[in-house]
């Protein structure tokens, strides 16, 4: 059965094979402590005074990494590319280097499949819009038609300028509405026909799918949990009675953070080897998180937590 999915059994297949990722969590919640920044800082107060880019991806591939997903923007609004739709970026900030672009030269040089996170959750560009964090009540935020546009046109600046794109993640959808995220599906799909979709449905062990929230989507997250213990990830899914063949890919920090706080404690190496063991016999992908630091660069040792967990899942790749 090659079910009603848009992407072919065998193009969601290789996504599969690819097996293991780094997702990348950097931007102003580096520099203001953060995750669900208010976007009330200066474009300035982004300050990486040796930003390395490069070997964010060298640690990825040393790492026995197959592909990459950047935040090119979070909660904060503030955009590690140089956008003309807003003022709010690294053009205008304390290091103007464009990290996107930095970010896709690099996948290319190591070989490694670049993927672009993109929150629809934004703090300071609002348009009028009504996001979590100004409401006590999720299910009470919205999005306005102006900032739609606002997204849709990001979006086609992300995926027209940097070359092939082989993952593109959208984060809290579920402040879309049900007709915009088919829309934009259908654009991202038509600007980057190669890549999966991610619409993040949030939290849980991916044996549900919340399709009010997050459809259309190619993939399923497992994020703060693994996959189902009793039947491990199943891909085939029916909606609105078709049948749709969705891979799940588990997301989690190395710490518990998912952007660098200096304080914040790695897990365990035995307790990396079984998130990494458990998510591939389970039957998805691990994209396994780490945050560069206020410099710009992977400390030592979280670099050093991810040689060992290479090196202890040597053994069972054999």
């Amino acid at each position: 059965m090659e079910g009603n999915q848009r992407l072919s059994l065998d193009q969601l297949r290789k996504w599969e094979s690819l097996g293991y990722g780094m997702f990348i969590h950097f931007g102003m919640s580096t520099f203001d402590l953060d995750e669900l920044s208010q976007g009330d800082k200066p474009s300035t107060y982004y300050a990486p005074d040796e930003l390395d880019v490069d070997q964010w991806i060298r640690v990825a591939k040393e790492a026995g990494m197959k592909y990459a997903v950047l935040t090119t923007k979070h909660v904060s609004g503030h955009c590690l590319w140089p956008t003309k739709f807003t003022d709010y970026h690294v053009g205008t900030s304390s290091n103007t280097t464009d990290v996107v672009g930095e970010f896709v030269k690099a996948c290319k040089k190591y070989d490694i499949m670049p993927g672009f996170y993109y929150c629809s959750w934004d703090n300071h560009h609002l348009f009028g819009s009504v996001t979590p964090s100004n409401t006590k009540l999720h299910e009470k935020a919205f999005t306005t038609e102006e900032y739609l546009q606002f997204q849709s046109q990001q979006l086609e600046e992300l995926l027209t300028q940097y070359g092939s794109i082989g993952e593109v993640w959208i984060d809290i959808p579920g402040v879309l509405s049900n007709e915009y995220r088919h829309k934009l599906y259908k654009q991202i799909a038509e600007l980057q026909p190669d890549a999966i979709i991610m619409m993040n449905h949030g939290i849980g062990d991916g044996s549900t799918f919340n399709v009010d929230y997050a459809w259309p989507s190619d993939l399923i997250a497992i994020e703060r949990f693994l996959p189902n213990s009793h039947h491990g990830h199943q891909p085939w899914r029916e909606i609105a009675g078709e049948k749709y063949y969705m891979p799940g890919e588990v997301c989690e920090p190395i710490g518990r953070e998912w952007f660098y706080v200096e304080e914040d404690k790695l897990r365990s190496d035995g307790e990396l080897l079984g998130m990494y063991l458990v998510s591939r016999s389970r039957g998805t992908n691990l994209l396994l998180d780490v945050g560069p630091n206020k410099h710009g660069k992977l400390p030592h040792h979280v670099v050093d937590a991810l040689m060992r967990l290479k090196a202890n899942i040597t053994p069972w790749s054999n």
